[in-house]
């Protein structure tokens, strides 16, 4: 694994760039990303090109020896740009147009600003494409950032008309698929149908499902366009994107198909904050060194989304950030830990942002690995540590498989368009799931799902409202065990009930019906031998004896062969004796972990990470042949042994 940075030399003296990336090398810095909010100082009006700044800072970079990650510029579009067509920019759901003066003011819609956006992406890689030092291109940055990835523009509009005329064919069927017979929503032709915003109470299911659907589409054919230009004019370079974390305003599958390499922006401690997913105790306790399975949960993530799995740490929090609630430094040790981390998930590389800290301007307060008066902060000695560790360990092989935990954005959207309940939040559903099978020692793949289940001992499904033909039939022919969550089948392709009851399809592959959902208010609990189920409880109507059952005798667990239905919100002491006793039955080994601690196999080598306030002895699973550290692992520390 390599290591880089994120730098802005249009943003610091000429006569800097030159120690700048000397000292970036000396640190074990092997990479750099340019370019990204560069777009007003490549073209400072519209046709005129300011390319010597550039050329100059590319030639101090190539000359030092580092590899320049080139990002295109489409993230800030110029004030000339906006003053030129106005109507480029988004509209947020209630109307209002996104102003210029911060950045991601752009409608992904907009055909004037996609011309736009297609024409610097050209003129920078017909500058920079075949530049030795560039070897890999950043589309855009962080897309849907702010809540932009859905714009409910006029240009969005009249994108979403078009969309569904090839999607439904005719008006007719169109009406049929979203119900329109409901409250006389029939619709004359598809050039009547708006974005389902502004309603006066909830817009039509279905409608709002093929609006995110739309949306999602947009912003895949948008990242296209960029790969198509990037490819003809950069043949040989890596084209990757940075997603963000916790984040599903778009189908990241489907944008990963146009990469090379799935990057991700990683800000454990902020995530941790902002997130209602987390309790106030673990906030407390984590706020220095970010859950234990924040970080490792996006990895896994977005490892399942990229190309034969190659994926990076595009930006790696290096210590306090600027935009969550509270932001406080991270533990001394975390830098370090987040970036081994990310070497047991199997990153090819970390990139920390920032090279220095701004004193101005929006993230003023954002740290970086130095000061704003070039100084070292904590985490350029951390970097220059871990380097050497890095170097040490050499190469690493492939992650093993175990288990694979299948993730849908198109479930996500499900929940959020009809939640039956103010806290059913898929990602959080997911997350908890995920975060179990870690506490048991147990590695993950997060993965597609159309991705192949082969070579796996067990499939876990957190939810999958909308049950594909195609993985129904993989999950059949699938020789391991298999656990279906919660709401799964439980909705037609048109975001309807199933005439058969949910689970739908999925019947095929355990016998039960779900006849009555329910959503549980605080307080409004059910108790089972040993576990709470609270938030969702289905009433399901089988022949099955329940595997696990409430107190009052209904059941939450089904069997059916290797095949399990999880019919209710779990909590963690269900999850743990579900997912034991199905590892159990895999023959996957399980580990008694203490709660701070998480292990990761890479290779022949196993990871254990203490993100907890207290040293923690492993001495009965690490073994002797400890590579790093010990198997005393201190707080915000990383050990390593050979399995």
């Amino acid at each position: 694994m390599q290591l880089g940075v994120c730098y802005y030399p249009e943003q610091w003296p000429e006569d800097r760039w030159a120690d700048d990336a000397r000292r970036m090398v000396a640190m074990g810095l092997s990479h750099v990303r340019i370019g990204e909010f560069a777009w007003s100082r490549i073209e400072p009006a519209d046709g005129q090109f300011d390319w010597g700044w550039l050329d100059r800072a590319v030639a101090v970079l190539h000359e030092a020896g580092l590899k320049i990650v080139m990002g295109t510029p489409t993230a800030t579009p110029p004030r000339w740009l906006v003053a030129k067509m106005p109507d480029m920019v988004a509209v947020d759901a209630d109307g209002r147009p996104r102003k210029f003066g911060s950045r991601r003011h752009y409608c992904f819609s907009h055909p004037g600003y996609r011309a736009e956006a297609a024409r610097i992406v050209r003129a920078v890689a017909a500058r920079y494409g075949t530049h030795p030092a560039v070897v890999a291109w950043q589309t855009d940055n962080e897309y849907g950032c702010h809540d932009t990835a859905i714009s409910y523009s006029d240009a969005a509009a009249s994108g979403f008309r078009r969309w569904l005329a090839v999607r439904h064919r005719n008006i007719g069927a169109l009406n049929a698929a979203w119900g329109n017979v409901f409250w006389s929503m029939d619709y004359p032709g598809f050039d009547s149908i708006d974005p389902p915003n502004l309603t006066v109470t909830e817009p039509n299911p279905a409608h709002v499902l093929d609006w995110r659907r739309f949306s999602s589409d947009e912003v895949v054919s948008f990242n296209r366009a960029q790969a198509d230009i990037l490819r003809a004019a950069s043949p040989g370079r890596d084209i990757v994107h940075n997603f963000m974390g916790f984040f599903t305003q778009f189908d990241h599958h489907a944008v990963s198909r146009d990469l090379d390499v799935a990057t991700w922006d990683s800000y454990p401690l902020g995530f941790l904050e902002q997130f209602p997913y987390f309790t106030a105790d673990e906030k407390l306790r984590y706020a220095r060194t970010g859950h234990p399975d924040i970080a490792a949960f996006h990895h896994d993530l977005y490892r399942g989304c990229a190309k034969g799995g190659r994926w990076w740490v595009m930006e790696q929090q290096p210590g306090p950030v600027n935009w969550a609630r509270y932001n406080p430094a991270p533990l001394p040790g975390m830098v370090r830990l987040w970036t081994l981390e990310a070497l047991a998930h199997g990153a090819e590389l970390v990139s920390y942002f920032r090279w220095r800290q701004a004193p101005f301007a929006q993230e003023q307060m954002h740290s970086g690995l130095l000061r704003p008066d070039s100084s070292d902060d904590v985490g350029a000695g951390e970097v220059a540590t871990v380097a050497r560790e890095i170097a040490a360990l050499g190469a690493t092989g492939a992650p093993p498989k175990s288990v694979a935990l299948v993730f849908s954005y198109e479930a996500s959207w499900v929940f959020e368009t009809q939640p039956q309940g103010v806290d059913m939040r898929y990602i959080e559903l997911a997350f908890a799931l995920y975060s179990a099978l870690r506490r048991l020692g147990l590695d993950v793949d997060i993965v597609a799902p159309d991705a192949s289940l082969d070579g796996y001992a067990m499939v876990v499904v957190p939810s999958l409202p909308i049950a594909d033909t195609g993985l129904v039939e993989r999950l059949a022919a699938f020789d391991g065990l298999v656990l279906l969550g919660p709401r799964s089948g439980s909705k037609t392709r048109d975001f309807a009930i199933p005439d058969t009851l949910p689970p739908g399809p999925l019947r095929a592959l355990i016998p039960l019906r779900v006849v009555r959902v329910e959503s549980l208010r605080p307080g409004l609990e059910h108790k089972g031998d040993g576990f709470t189920v609270a938030r969702w409880l289905e009433h399901v109507e089988s022949d099955l004896v329940p595997e696990v059952k409430l107190d009052d005798g209904r059941g939450v667990v089904f069997a059916h062969g290797a095949v399990r239905y999880l019919a209710a919100w779990p909590d963690a002491a269900l999850l743990d004796r579900l997912f034991t006793a199905m590892a159990g039955e895999a023959a996957l080994p399980v580990v008694d972990l203490p709660p701070d601690v998480r292990l990761r196999r890479h290779s022949n080598l196993r990871f254990a990470f203490n993100f907890g306030p207290e040293a923690v002895d492993l001495s009965s699973i690490a073994g002797a042949d400890c590579v790093l550290g010990t198997p005393l692992v201190p707080p915000a520390s990383v050990t390593v042994w050979r399995d």
